[in-house]
């Protein structure tokens, strides 16, 4: 078999330059200064040829292990422009996540079970799969690439590892196990090896063909509203606070399923503060780097002192695992109701925050930020119109109201209505709209206006 070793030395040269066209890669707000290998492992040897490659990639102080799946042949496929690594350099290397003839590997080897090098192929106890299908990639997926088969399933290839079981796949078995019914089923995994710890680096789960995507759902519905001038959001056949309030349900069970599966803790003092802390510290660091929220910061920091006042037994909130990303673009409806999907976090976060245990109303603070989202996308540069602003804030706040409605009717929801905890939902929903500056600032500035619009109503009173 080939030894990769010349090939990733090859390889690796071109890829400073390469990456950061990459719609996954997450670090576009700076320069890479280097990528170094850690592994690589043949998958298919001869011509074509698949390596499987784990790089760390250097950015100053920022180093973070990232994989790619790399093709070689003789007579490349049809493939987008975007996936040649080498062209330019004179190397026939590409990303062979789009060659569904090499891709077909990964499905068969899940099926068969069984070891190539340190990537260990598996299907989860009891699953009945069925192999020789042919792939095509999600186009539309942002920090992963994900793989359909057939139509019958999706394999999810994490693109920046972190050791250990990954938390999108242990909360999804956690959920399987307590029968929730708001999941797409864990069918298969594909296990790695980063600093000699066990790496989930892929999860195969049942595809649904006929799911409808959350996010194009609300959209349609807002351009409903904005074509009639004349009819409020409830007039229209296109409303969408039905769904919503379904949807508010459905994410209520979920975090009930969550803590039956793998517990809760109390919220103290302690925790109170080192919440502050850890928004102070996003609010500091964001800040600094996009002077358009300089105005806002006075503002933003009362609003997070004050939950440092809440005292610990106020309210029923204890912490637990929770979706930590979600928002309209992360949930799917089907036939049968709405699915959550991607339960990895912010994908900026730190490994360890991500799987600290967390209130639940980040989740819903989540949400209610991606409706406003969701109001305001067809405004995102057009002139300035305050009679559709006024509608685009008219939808938000129905949908938002019928979401923490859905919510406090879900079966045993741990926050009741989210509503009453008014002081901690605003610092949530303010956080997350730091975080939206932080992300837009870096990679679309056109919405900047969006989370600074919010910040500014929120600390103002508004919702």
């Amino acid at each position: 078999m080939t030894d990769p070793g010349h090939l990733v030395d090859e390889l690796v040269t071109e890829l400073p330059g390469w990456l950061p066209s990459q719609r996954w890669f997450a670090g576009k707000d700076r320069p890479v200064t280097a990528v170094r290998p850690l592994g690589a492992t043949v998958l298919i040897d001869g011509d074509p040829q698949l390596l499987h490659v784990v790089v760390e990639v250097i950015q100053g102080d920022r180093q973070e292990p990232y994989q790619l799946l790399v093709g070689r042949r003789s007579h490349p496929p049809e493939i987008a422009s975007s996936s040649w690594i080498g062209a330019d350099g004179g190397l026939n290397f590409y990303e062979a996540s789009g060659d569904a003839d090499l891709t077909a590997l990964l499905l068969d080897k899940i099926v068969a079970q069984g070891r190539v090098g340190p990537l260990v192929f598996e299907h989860e106890p009891g699953a009945e799969l069925t192999g020789g299908l042919r792939a095509r990639p999600i186009t539309s997926e942002q920090s992963n690439t994900s793989l359909v088969y057939g139509g019958q399933y999706i394999l999810k290839l994490f693109r920046k590892l972190s050791p250990g079981l990954n938390k999108d796949l242990l909360l999804h078995r956690a959920l399987q196990t307590a029968g929730c019914e708001h999941i797409a089923e864990v069918v298969g995994s594909i296990t790695g090896e980063l600093a000699g710890e066990p790496t989930t680096i892929g999860m195969l789960q049942v595809y649904l063909p006929d799911a409808v995507d959350g996010w194009a759902m609300a959209t349609t519905s807002v351009r409903d509203l904005m074509a009639e001038s004349e009819l409020h959001p409830e007039e229209l056949g296109g409303d969408f606070a039905g769904e919503a309030e379904r949807l508010g349900t459905a994410v209520a069970k979920v975090h009930a399923d969550l803590a039956s599966a793998l517990g809760t803790e109390p919220v103290d003092a302690d925790e109170l503060d080192r919440t502050v802390k850890a928004m102070a510290d996003r609010l500091d660091e964001v800040a600094h780097a996009v002077p358009e929220l300089a105005e806002h910061v006075p503002a933003l920091r009362a609003s997070f002192d004050a939950v440092r006042e809440l005292p610990p037994g106020s309210s029923p909130i204890s912490m637990q695992y929770v979706h930590g990303d979600l928002h309209l673009g992360q949930v799917l409806r089907t036939v049968g109701g709405w699915l959550l999907l991607d339960f990895e976090g912010e994908p900026a976060a730190p490994v360890a925050e991500r799987h600290a245990l967390r209130s639940p109303l980040r989740d819903v603070a989540g949400m209610l930020r991606s409706f406003d989202y969701a109001a305001q996308q067809l405004l995102v540069g057009q002139p300035d119109d305050p009679a559709l602003t006024e509608r685009a804030l008219e939808w938000a706040r129905r949908n938002r109201a019928a979401f923490c409605e859905g919510y406090a009717l879900g079966a045993a929801a741990p926050l009741g209505d989210p509503r009453e905890h008014g002081e901690l939902l605003r610092a949530f929903e303010l956080d997350k709209a730091v975080y939206e500056v932080a992300y837009e600032h870096a990679n679309r500035p056109d919405w900047l206006a969006v989370p600074l619009a919010a910040i500014a109503r929120i600390t103002h009173g508004g919702e």
